[in-house]
């Protein structure tokens, strides 16, 4: 059973310094719901909307990645939709540095502003910064690639196990760009990967309140089956096409264009790609939950009731909200 605004406890909110300004992110696994929830309460309080979504911010990439339609970009100013070419990459990193410049200025005049992110490594990297790693040499670059070529995610699995226990314990072990990338840290630098992530959390000049968005499973599945359909219908496979010859590029390794190009090549017939899109987006959904389990302050809530987190943003008594009331 869902739980809903009203049911939650004040300890979720720690007290904050009352000068800062606010973020509120919206966060929850795709599908979920997190455009049009973010775009109320944007508009409740006549503010923007930074999207933390590691793919809607290219501009080749359209109806695959669930970017907002005209209409929605049209209700609220948008941030980080379609500001940038497949051939300019956006890393967690340089997210980091460009969304907190660009707060900083929306800060300027809004005293909050609303973060909807489905990355979520984008959004810990805003709200905490990110550890700092040693660079890594091409030559374990191309070595941590042919251990996955030739012996595929259990060889990931195995190394990073050996190299690296502790995280092993933690990682997502399906994962194996996240595998590669700490294999790779531990062999540049002679020491777990785990030994970085210790560090402080950077101090940000502002305040920050999380939502995440909850469904039940069945539904959230039925959402997601019920989208990659419209996405086909819409003309996915076309873009799909359109984009095949630059299937190499990082950004592209992305569930819906990764099982189409797949189509192109003659491994799928177009309906299984399509089972595939469906099947892959649910695990996808899957690990994003099992991200979010492992925050901390996440409120959660309705996503067919901003309604009911604006009210909680106005009236729960521990959190110093600095707005008027907001736009009916």
């Amino acid at each position: 059973m869902r739980r809903r605004v009203g049911k939650l406890s004040p300890e979720l909110n720690p007290p904050k310094a009352p000068s800062l300004p606010w973020i509120i992110t919206v966060e929850g696994p795709t599908a979920v719901g997190k455009t049009a929830f973010a775009i109320a309460l944007a508009k409740a309080f006549d503010t923007a909307v930074v999207s933390a979504d590691a793919r809607q911010c290219y501009r080749e990439m359209r109806i695959g990645v669930a970017r907002p339609s005209p209409e929605e970009l049209a209700q609220v100013p948008h941030f980080f939709i379609a500001d940038r070419s497949l051939h300019e990459p956006l890393t967690a990193g340089s997210f980091e540095r460009e969304a907190l410049a660009l707060l900083a200025d929306l800060h300027r005049e809004h005293r909050v502003v609303v973060v909807a992110g489905g990355s979520g490594l984008y959004v810990q990297s805003l709200l905490e910064g990110l550890d700092r790693f040693p660079p890594v040499p091409d030559h374990v670059r191309s070595e941590t690639r042919a251990l996955f070529e030739h012996g595929g995610l259990e060889a990931l699995q195995a190394a990073l196990k050996l190299e690296d226990p502790v995280y092993a314990a933690q990682v997502d072990l399906q994962n194996p760009h996240r595998l590669m990338r700490a294999l790779e840290v531990c062999r540049a630098a002679g020491r777990p990967y785990s030994s970085f992530r210790l560090q402080r959390l950077a101090a940000r000049p502002f305040q920050t309140l999380r939502f995440v968005l909850q469904r039940d499973r069945e539904e959230l599945y039925r959402r997601i089956e019920t989208r990659v359909d419209r996405m086909m219908a819409e003309g996915l496979e076309a873009e799909a096409r359109g984009l095949f010859a630059l299937r190499r590029l990082s950004p592209l390794d992305t569930v819906g264009y990764r099982e189409l190009f797949q189509y192109v090549e003659g491994l799928f017939s177009l309906e299984q790609a399509v089972n595939e899109i469906k099947k892959n987006t649910r695990r996808y959904a899957k690990r994003q939950q099992t991200w979010l389990r492992g925050q901390n302050g996440l409120i959660p809530v309705d996503p067919d009731d901003p309604a009911a987190a604006i009210a909680y943003l106005r009236g729960h008594s521990t959190v110093d909200w600095p707005l008027g009331p907001p736009t009916p």
